[in-house]
């Protein structure tokens, strides 16, 4: 298979320092994490072509675990290797993972939910995501099948919510393309990419993610541990639940509250520091693990939490791309890859609406803000992270 001849290769500590910039100002939750990478990654630093992201989003939302996470280790990987993936991951969940872990043992103040500034970043990750849709609509539905596809999967979204809708609209999209969409691959699209991810080391992440299902359970049995029970049960969280984000936490909940690890009250006040923080929600575990009241606890049960949820996406993710690839060059993949394309810009359009719009924008002065965050960033090509700040300013202004 042909290796695109403009893909080139960064080193770690760059993926780790794009990753890093991206943790501390990322705020908005999954949808608008993959604007996020998409402005900074895609469009400013070319890491990717469009078409390849496109790809890359589609197999992440695939996958059980946290989509947005697993399309920055992907995109870390085809930067810079498994290291780079590595990179990624740490740079983009080590601010927030740390800011939760401190949070947990009374070392900061994150404020109330309702805090105007928090406001602010609810209100700018509805500009994000509509300027990722604007973009992504543009390119992956360019006719009236795909674009009436989108607006399907749209519907059964908003109709059917649920983590379930999203694996039958990714499906119906796949078959729905295998057998209408057959056709050329769009132009400069669908690279080969160099993904540093041998298929012998692909192959051994499939058998020991099997291996930790199956073994901790097992092992649970034999050896009395509250580490072990917080590992295995974070583990099998993060591995198996499908529509990440908040899809997790009743796992969790069962994880940490039943033992009378972490009481109801502890776990609400979490829940509601995680949606101050930038990152994606998959770090309240740190928060679990820092406050349990089983052993570790503290920054190591943080640490522990950590590494047992966001495993499964490494062994995931890696296990998949080098197949992934492969598979994608083949023209009824192509097909397919264009109806679930046009799936995801459906998904994403149907959370545009909710969670996003529906818990940011409660009255016209937040619609203004929306629509001028929107305006810098797809007209006048500001920065995120300045609309970021000026939109925390302006929820700070309004809810004064």
């Amino acid at each position: 298979m042909e290796q695109s001849t403009d893909q080139t290769w960064g080193d770690a500590l760059e993926v780790l320092g794009a990753f890093l910039r991206l943790g501390l100002t990322s705020f908005g939750g999954p949808v608008a994490h993959l604007g996020y990478f998409r402005e900074e990654l895609v469009r400013r630093r070319s890491w990717v072509d469009e078409q390849t992201y496109a790809d890359m989003v589609a197999l992440c939302q695939f996958l059980p675990g946290p989509a947005s996470s697993q399309v920055g280790i992907t995109l870390g990987t085809a930067r810079a290797g498994m290291l780079g993936g590595l990179a990624a991951w740490v740079g983009f969940t080590l601010p927030s993972a740390l800011a939760m872990a401190a949070f947990a043992l009374g070392m900061g103040a994150l404020g109330g939910a309702g805090a105007g500034w928090l406001h602010g970043l609810k209100v700018v990750a509805v500009a994000v995501v509509a300027q990722a849709i604007w973009g992504m609509a543009s390119r992956l539905c360019p006719d009236r099948a795909r674009a009436s596809l989108a607006i399907a999967a749209a519907a059964l979204l908003l109709a059917w919510p649920s983590a379930l809708s999203q694996v039958v609209a990714i499906l119906a999209g796949a078959i729905f393309g295998w057998r209408f969409l057959a056709g050329p691959a769009p132009a400069g699209g669908g690279h080969a990419l160099r993904l540093g991810v041998p298929r012998g080391v692909a192959v051994a992440c499939w058998a020991l993610l099997a291996g930790l299902l199956v073994g901790l359970p097992l092992l649970q049995t034999v050896a009395d541990s509250p580490a072990l029970a917080l590992f295995a049960g974070f583990f099998r969280a993060g591995a198996l639940v499908f529509g990440g984000g908040h899809v997790v936490l009743p796992l969790l909940q069962e994880v940490v509250v039943p033992p009378g690890w972490v009481t109801p009250e502890q776990f609400i006040a979490g829940y509601g520091a995680a949606q101050a923080v930038p990152g994606p929600l998959f770090t309240f575990s740190a928060y679990l693990g820092a406050a349990s009241a089983a052993p570790p606890g503290g920054w190591a049960g943080a640490a522990l939490a950590l590494v047992a949820v966001f495993l499964p996406s490494f062994l995931l993710v890696w296990g998949a791309l080098p197949f992934w690839d492969a598979l994608r060059a083949r023209a009824d993949a192509q097909a397919a890859l264009r109806g679930v394309n046009a799936a995801v810009v459906g998904i994403l359009i149907a959370a545009l609406y909710t969670p996003v719009f529906t818990s940011a924008v409660a009255g016209p002065l937040d619609l203004a803000l929306a629509l001028a965050a929107f305006a810098l960033l797809q007209l006048w090509k500001a920065p995120p992270w300045a609309v970021v700040a000026l939109c925390a300013i302006g929820g700070a202004a309004i809810g004064g």
